[in-house]
């Protein structure tokens, strides 16, 4: 029976010991494997649906249909499909992080947590470890400062947060200049940290959960790297949730890292393009004046993405895709019950 609670991943490798466990552990869950062209076609795993190809060219999707191939950016394809169903909740994975006992046992849109009294960057790996480490998509510029300073955090309170982005163990998510001169795994201590409105710091797409009013914010731009997507989405749905009075929560690592093979010197390249534009991306994005009607989340977001074409950071093609997705999201979002956090436990 549908429970409205779904995990997307996407893979193009046969089922790992990652993605069996969460099948496993998570059996209450709609779990959606998005195929890319290089995917096993007989790829198969116990309670998990996947999303192939020609599923995903019969889906009633105005984007499904001109989503670029071999790119990150198909997963916004399972997105669509759990909104079109009816999901109140998507976490979001990849399939070399295998859960711990704790992955996704808590489910509230309100976190209880400590707010960074900081306006600009915040490293917020710094409140969870104190080796030196920085999460990818942090602008080189800021990494050192970040490192010779620790923020203040505000006492514990309780924030509205439809973004969650939880910490991975192991091989968290750093950048290839890190792996390239860092060794070891990393284990991060406990702690829950909010980000509002003037403080800024990627998150990924490893191990997030968003709720309904932020739905509209996943989608992975296409037009850019690999690995640029999930952080330059990250930093446009923090200025628009943040324009609706809305926070971002950074909680304890729930998953463990065993990362899949990667060239780093090709990582390094896809990553260029950030170390170039990660800091300039959020001031052009600053100075975007953007309604704060919550329903416009959706029209905020393109002009986001207008700006960055401007600035010639992101390709006008992008703008096509965007309004494909923003009119699937409008069509699906009718789909869409916002219910409380006892209804989905």
């Amino acid at each position: 029976m549908p429970t409205g609670k779904y995990i997307i991943l996407t893979t193009i490798n046969y089922p790992a010991q990652a993605v069996k466990t969460i099948a496993k552990m998570k059996k209450d869950w709609t779990i959606l494997a998005v195929a890319d062209r290089k995917t096993p076609p007989d790829w198969s795993c116990q309670n998990v649906r996947l999303l192939s190809l020609e599923e995903q060219r019969e889906f009633d999707s105005n984007f499904a249909r001109e989503c670029p191939f071999d790119h990150y950016a198909r997963k916004n394809i399972g997105y669509l499909k759990a909104i079109r169903d009816g999901a109140r909740v998507i976490a979001e994975t990849d399939d070399d992080n295998i859960p711990k006992e704790n992955f996704l046992t808590s489910l509230d849109q309100s976190v209880k947590g400590r707010l960074v009294n900081k306006s600009g960057w915040e490293n917020i790996y710094r409140h969870f470890t104190d080796k030196r480490i920085w999460p990818r998509g942090y602008p080189l510029e800021h990494i050192n400062r970040s490192l010779e300073t620790h923020s203040l955090l505000s006492g514990e309170s309780v924030f509205d947060c439809p973004i969650q982005q939880y910490l991975v163990d192991g091989d968290p998510d750093v950048d290839a200049i890190y792996r390239l001169t860092t060794q070891g795994d990393t284990k991060f201590r406990p702690n829950t940290v909010i980000i509002s409105e003037g403080t800024f710091c990627p998150f990924n797409s490893q191990n997030t959960i968003w709720w309904p009013e932020a739905f509209a914010l996943l989608y992975l731009p296409g037009s850019v790297s690999f690995r640029m997507t999930d952080i330059w989405r990250s930093f446009i749905a923090q200025i628009c949730l943040y324009k609706t009075g809305k926070q971002v929560a950074f909680g304890q690592a729930t998953m463990f890292q065993a990362r899949n093979e990667h060239s780093l010197v090709r990582d390094f390249a896809d990553e260029i393009a950030g170390y170039l534009n990660n800091a300039r991306i959020m001031e052009l994005l600053s100075d975007i004046r953007l309604s704060d009607d919550p329903n416009q989340i959706g029209p905020n977001m393109r002009i986001c993405y207008e700006r960055l074409v401007e600035a010639q950071i992101v390709s006008q093609e992008e703008l096509h895709l965007v309004d494909l997705w923003l009119k699937d999201i409008k069509q699906f979002s009718k789909n869409i019950e916002i219910t409380t956090v006892e209804n989905l436990t």
